[in-house]
């Protein structure tokens, strides 16, 4: 997303909590940079098909977890940590600092 485009809102928590509480849902977020940066599509999980990855992202992008970035033509995402925890303090930084079960 542009800079000149507005985000748009973080989704209510409970909402956030649905999005999360799938465990793939909760590794792809994992894998994503806490800092923001972009990753690929490609690197946020394994043992799924793209469709079903697909639908995981649609998820999360829509409960305003993460946000789409187009690089080079490839698709990356992106964690809005920054806006979640400016809706919601201390709740998806303290899920994503429990270590992963896996």
């Amino acid at each position: 997303m542009s800079d000149n485009q507005e985000r748009p809102p973080v989704a209510p928590l409970q909402d956030v909590l649905a999005a999360i509480s799938d465990p793939v849902r909760l590794e792809m977020l994992r894998r994503l940079d806490p800092d923001g940066a972009p990753v690929a599509c490609g690197q946020l999980y394994d043992g799924i098909g793209k469709s079903t990855a697909s639908h995981h992202f649609k998820i999360l992008r829509e409960a305003g977890v993460i946000e789409v970035e187009l690089i080079a033509g490839k698709t990356h995402q992106r964690l809005r940590l920054a806006d979640v925890e400016a809706a919601y303090p201390g709740v998806l930084s303290s899920i994503l600092a429990v270590p992963s079960a896996r």
